[in-house]
């Protein structure tokens, strides 16, 4: 504990060090989240301008940028008039409108507080301390959190870290310190400050500098932050601290200084004329703030207010309803249920998260871990494993690791080595599945068995319950069943259709699966809850205790959508009737054709793809694209993805709104005091805002927020990339995920008296946050009159929108194959 009176606590300055850091887990649990969670207290426009002032990312556009947006039509010159008054006041307009005209001469640099102490090393003492410790640092952290790359395994990882360390530099003279200094003090365990107090000297100085030296690496600093709290995050258990990591780079450092400079320097603070920066300050808000502030409330307001004008007016035909499909409330799957609706205008579709109520873990055969199917912030108290009769896959010789030995490897190169070469050179002119392929109908055996029923005979494994009981299966469908609004009415056959992805040589593959089935595909929860909807035992349990009557001759069909290549695989249909098969057959072909089309429609954002060309051909090159090994973009997954809608199909059936929407069904009529809504934004917030706004911040500024381009990234133990060898982990997305998207945040509409809709944020402050501080924008829709009301200063107004209506049109075809650019909001007639 710190004594010094005035100066902070170590321990409190690596909590705000820690707090501040990027929070991306390993690869295999990449789940998007807010990239700025730290300053989600504050006001959005305070806290980017604050991050900009601290770490000189950029966090919004540029002033420039916005107005060469204004000046191709993207900024409605009315919705920026609006918003000047609605900012600055009415008086004021003329005056702002001036000075947004004048944006090309506005910027926004600034010399950020974190970084301003370590290069003095560099123009001191002429020494590249990052270059000369990061290295050794980068290597040793890969080599002891290695999750299957290395050949040779970490010596003594269940020591821990450094005591694996000490370990180590015990045998082998030279392995991680040079100086005996360093060493000396890393065998008596040495603290952080008293490290400190040699390399910087001046304890006021000691925050700045380790802001500074860990903000130099954020990826790896923020991945032992995250692995220090979720150990389970890894496979190959390890375990690490965050104060790990900084004694160690102080140590790195000073046996550095003592290498090159052999004693012959003074400590940081003595070469230190500025006092340290207080990282705590208000930050003040420039012109140019203000400016961006009017720029980006305008740009997302100009396609807001198509959005509301599109729901508002919005008057879908009435068809009768022959069979159902329920589809996660994932903005891809918003095109696969228009289109659906199109070829087959007697379905009805519901929306709702992709876990379909079902926390559970999932374990393959011959798997020894599981992996989560809810969403991240859940915790599952159930295990559902697979049961199958069928052979192990063999593994691709290409793979094998006998290549690995001295003769053995010799062998392989020689002889299969010269068939890889050839297969590569091959997969650039007809790619095919391979070795690298990985598809999301593999996530699960179609003809295994799943113990989705609890059985007394089982014992619990990891405190974990095997299947549900049927009262708590009865519990899970009825929580869809009545947050959806479906809750008669059922037709013969309803569908439950999960989502995952397929690609080639993609790092961030769980990027594109489910984010409510914690990046995995929603397989098992869709063929699980529908094996479950269909036991007579669950449906009286439903019956008897939540007046939810299901008929008997219903049977519900679960399926899996690939939104990479547009197929569907369907489950248990050998256990259909005769009658049933029947009808699904008919059923299949309208999904068939509507695959089709959802696959031409993405296609206009594929260069290498002549969208013209009838919809079955276009679908067969989205599918080659999924196993090319040269194909960096199989799919560009949630780009401009802007709008959650939460109410019944008939606000936004029939409206075009190019897969920038997700779409959660929900039914006030059946909800006056709210309590299903509370359960339907505490599981949506954290998908929809976190992909919302890590798609944002990895748009506008790639370069510190996301991942940069995908080709030169290496995969770093299995649990990050990094461009080559030795350098930092990269957060956030890639370009080729984004570079596409329209930075907007999310607005969501919800169909419902504002009243309820405040009383259900109120009693949940997190949920509220999001709203009070303008993360995320809200408009309520009056389910009497459609009256828009718009959430603002912690109140509900009413908003007219501008737009006098929405473009009907009889033929999207046209507009497809025309335009690489986001779309307006169209009627469909």
């Amino acid at each position: 504990m710190n004594t010094h009176k005035g100066l902070p606590d170590m321990e409190q300055t690596l909590r705000k060090i820690r707090h501040y850091l990027p929070s991306q887990a390993p690869l295999k649990d990449f789940v998007h989240h807010n990239t700025l969670h730290a300053f989600q207290q504050l006001d959005f426009f305070d806290a980017v301008r604050k991050v900009h002032t601290l770490f000189g990312y950029k966090t919004i556009l540029t002033p420039s940028e916005y107005l060469a947006l204004f000046r191709e039509g993207k900024i409605d010159e009315t919705v920026l008039i609006n918003t000047i008054t609605d900012l600055k006041g009415e008086p004021s307009v003329q005056h702002w409108y001036r000075l947004l005209m004048q944006s090309d001469s506005f910027t926004q640099e600034c010399k950020p507080l974190v970084g301003r102490i370590r290069p003095t090393w560099k123009s001191v003492y002429k020494i590249d301390l990052e270059g000369m410790v990061n290295t050794t640092l980068f290597r040793l952290l890969n080599s002891y959190l290695d999750q299957g790359i290395a050949i040779w395994k970490f010596p003594h990882t269940d020591k821990g870290f450094l005591p694996a360390l000490r370990e180590l530099d015990k045998a082998t003279a030279g392995m991680v310190f040079k100086t005996g200094r360093a060493k000396q003090l890393f065998h008596s365990n040495a603290s952080i400050r008293e490290v400190l107090k040699l390399i910087v000297g001046d304890e006021r100085y000691f925050e700045n500098y380790l802001f500074d030296q860990q903000f130099s690496h954020p990826g790896w600093s923020g991945m032992v932050a995250v692995l220090e709290d979720k150990p389970h995050a890894l496979i190959n258990k390890r375990t690490i601290r965050f104060d790990e990591l900084v004694l160690l780079e102080c140590l790195l450092e000073l046996d550095a200084l003592e290498t090159v400079l052999k004693g012959r320097w003074q400590p940081l603070a003595a070469h230190l004329t500025e006092l340290p920066a207080n990282l705590d300050v208000p930050m003040a808000g420039s012109v140019e703030d203000e400016l961006a502030e009017i720029w980006q409330t305008a740009y997302e307001w100009t396609y807001y207010d198509e959005v509301l004008k599109g729901l508002q007016s919005n008057a879908p035909k009435k068809n009768e309803t022959a069979f159902q499909a329920f589809f996660c409330m994932d903005d891809r799957e918003c095109s696969i249920r228009r289109n659906l609706e199109y070829v087959a205008p007697e379905v009805e579709t519901f929306g709702t998260p992709g876990h379909f109520n079902l926390d559970i873990y999932f374990q393959p055969e011959k798997a020894v871990l599981y992996t989560k199917c809810c969403p991240a912030p859940m915790t599952p108290k159930f295990l559902i494993k697979e049961i199958s009769k069928d052979k192990k896959k063999q593994s691709d010789v290409h793979y094998s690791k006998r290549s690995h030995g001295l003769v053995q490897g010799w062998i392989y190169t020689h002889t299969v080595g010269f068939w890889s070469g050839l297969k590569l050179m091959l997969n650039v002119f007809h790619p095919t599945e391979n070795a690298s392929s990985v598809s999301s109908f593999n996530h699960m055996n179609p003809k295994s068995k799943l113990t989705i029923l609890h059985d007394n005979d089982w014992k619990e494994e990891d405190g974990l319950q095997v299947g549900y009981t049927i009262e708590q299966a009865a519990e899970r469908i009825a929580g869809v069943l009545e947050s959806t609004g479906c809750v008669s009415g059922f037709k013969p056959v309803i569908y439950m259709v999960g989502h995952g992805s397929s690609s080639s040589n993609n790092t961030h593959y769980a990027g594109y699966n489910c984010g409510a089935c914690s990046g995995r595909p929603g397989s098992v929860n869709a063929r699980a809850f529908s094996a479950l909807a269909n036991m007579k035992e669950v449906r009286e349990q439903l019956k008897n205790h939540h007046g939810i009557v299901i008929p008997g001759d219903t049977v519900f069909i679960g399926a899996l959508h690939d939104t990479a290549r547009d197929d569907m695989q369907f489950f248990d249909t050998d256990k259909l009737t005769e009658a049933q098969k029947k009808e699904h057959e008919q059923y299949h072909g309208l999904f068939l054709k509507a695959l089709d089309l959802t696959a031409k429609e993405r296609s206009r954002r594929f260069m290498s793809i002549d969208t013209r060309r009838k919809a079955s051909y276009v679908h067969k090159d989205v599918r080659t694209r999924t196993v090319s090994l040269f194909e960096p973009r199989p799919e560009l997954n949630h780009s401009n993805n802007t709008v959650t809608i939460i109410g019944p199909r008939r606000l936004s059936r029939g409206l075009f709104l190019d897969r920038r929407s997700f779409l959660n069904s929900y039914d006030c009529r059946l909800d006056p005091e709210g309590k299903a809504l509370a359960g339907i934004l505490g599981a949506a917030h954290p998908v929809v805002g976190g992909i919302n706004l890590e798609y944002y911040f990895s748009r506008v500024d790639n370069d510190n927020f996301g991942a940069g381009t995908k080709l030169p990234h290496n995969v770093m133990g299995l649990i990050g990339v990094a461009n080559g060898v030795d350098s930092d982990l990269r957060t956030g997305l890639p370009s080729q995920m984004i570079e596409v998207h329209d930075p907007l945040r999310m607005l969501v509409v919800i169909e419902q008296k504002p009243e309820v809709v405040l009383s259900v944020l109120e009693n949940n402050p997190h949920l509220f946050e999001w709203y009070r501080n303008d993360w995320m924008q809200l408009v309520v829709l009056d389910p009497d009159d459609r009256t828009c009301l718009r959430f603002k200063g912690g109140r509900f107004s009413e908003y007219i929108p501008f737009h006098a209506e929405t473009e009907v049109i009889s033929d999207l075809a046209p507009v497809i194959e025309s335009s690489h650019e986001n779309l307006p909001v169209f009627q469909l007639s």
